[in-house]
């Protein structure tokens, strides 16, 4: 069994360790060091093919979407849909997310179509089944999740959520701290009242060994999900979210040494204040290990406009070392996303990434911005398309205006600074 982890560790260079290095102006040998020392990971299941990324120090940041399906509504054209919207939109990775209809099918047809990597969280489907027959939540077994894991593994699921974090010492940190929001993780939720309410400690903790052994036959990376993330500005870096970081410290340093390929989940709402120290504070818990970031939102009170919220947290978050960034949409704390929302969702997030990327050094990201101005300063709108995050929408609102046969743009015309400013160097 090998995966890109135990390649790199014997010094031997993959498939995808090129493509990566191609697409970030890296040597291969480069980035073997970096995923040989944690700080990057590719995830890339063994029985998919598709052109590899690569997620981590010194990378361009990558932006995932979350789709899926809902009890109350779920189609699988639409979800497919979704899928194309945020793949066109520039998405690096999708997650299928989906607690309604049927799951196996969605999420095999969801993998079939995906040309780039896709995530899931199994306990998901787990409780999704149980709730569906009637049955009581905390009545799933530790066969049921981990029988669920392998199916996703051998589905083809390159990155799956697991919340090893949560456990019985944590639970009881959360219960002794002063949070208004208790838990806003779905999936952690789960876990911490299958533990409530039976008095045993979280299977996945509980026989990490065995979840590891399943990533490494199919060289599924592990997302260290952040079940006690504060849902409120006024909950973050409590007790119980820092006493779950350095559990999956531990376990980052485990699954590591067995060869599995880990990266970390990170908080939702955060001061804006804080979200540079929040990254920094990962890292050194972590090992250095990928962060992967819902926003962070640094406000609470803009239901509607949470994608703007959380750009403005992600490109803070990733200028101080995220190296990952989940969408956050419009239909953030309302509603299932329609497929406007996914394609907001995932533009406003790769702007953030972008920023950080500036900030960060990313190989690449500055020059983007120099060619831009090139453009701009000669009026070459091909040019400007070209290098825009969103080509589509800028040649749209380009050719729908007065101005659109002219080199000027319908704001100035013939009022244009910089005709006016190339006039008075001419007349010298």
């Amino acid at each position: 069994m090998a995966t890109q982890l135990t390649y790199a560790l014997e010094g031997k260079i993959t498939k995808a360790m090129k493509e990566v290095a191609e697409d970030e102006n890296y040597t291969p040998e480069e980035i073997c060091e970096k995923v040989k020392s944690g700080k990057i990971v590719i995830p890339i299941n063994k029985n998919r093919n598709f052109r590899a990324v690569g997620i981590g120090e010194g990378l361009k940041t990558k932006v995932n979407a979350n789709i899926g399906t809902s009890p109350s509504r779920h189609c699988m054209d639409s979800e497919l849909l979704k899928l194309k919207t945020a793949v066109d939109a520039g998405a690096d990775a999708v997650m299928d997310l989906s607690t309604g209809g049927n799951l196996s099918q969605i999420l095999e047809e969801i993998v079939a179509k995906s040309p780039v990597m896709i995530g899931t969280v199994p306990i998901y489907k787990v409780v999704s089944k149980y709730m569906e027959q009637g049955k009581d939540a905390k009545e799933f077994t530790k066969e049921d999740l981990f029988e669920e894991i392998l199916f996703h593994a051998k589905t083809g699921v390159d990155f799956i959520t697991v919340h090893c974090g949560i456990t019985r010492h944590t639970v009881s940190v959360l219960e002794n701290c002063d949070r208004k929001m208790g838990i806003v993780s779905r999936g952690g939720s789960f876990l911490a009242e299958w533990i409530v309410r039976n008095g045993k400690e979280n299977p996945l903790y509980e026989y990490f060994d065995e979840l590891l052994d399943i990533c490494l036959e199919y060289d599924v990376t592990l997302s260290l999900g952040d079940g006690l993330r504060p849902g409120a500005i006024c909950d973050a870096e409590d007790r119980a979210q820092i006493s779950e970081l350095i559990t999956l410290g531990e376990l980052t340093k485990r699954a590591r040494a067995k060869g599995v390929q880990v990266m970390i989940e990170g908080p939702g709402h955060v001061p804006l204040s804080r979200i540079a120290g929040d990254m920094k504070q990962q890292k050194r818990f972590c090992e250095n290990a990928p962060y992967y970031v819902l926003g962070p939102l640094p406000t609470d009170i803009a239901p509607g406009y949470d994608h703007i919220v959380g750009a403005i947290g992600g490109a803070i978050a990733a200028s101080n070392g995220a190296d990952f960034l989940c969408y956050v949409t419009p239909a953030e704390h309302l509603t299932l996303p329609d497929l406007d929302d996914v394609r907001q969702g995932v533009i406003t997030s790769k702007i953030a990434a972008h920023i950080g990327d500036i900030e960060k050094g990313v190989k690449g990201a500055w020059e983007r911005n120099l060619q831009m101005a090139d453009a701009r300063r000669t009026f070459d709108w091909e040019k400007m398309f070209e290098l825009s995050i969103d080509p589509e929408l800028a040649r749209k609102r380009r050719n729908a205006s007065e101005d659109s046969k002219r080199d000027v743009c319908t704001m100035c015309g013939d009022l244009c600074a910089l005709k006016t400013w190339n006039r008075a160097v001419e007349s010298k």
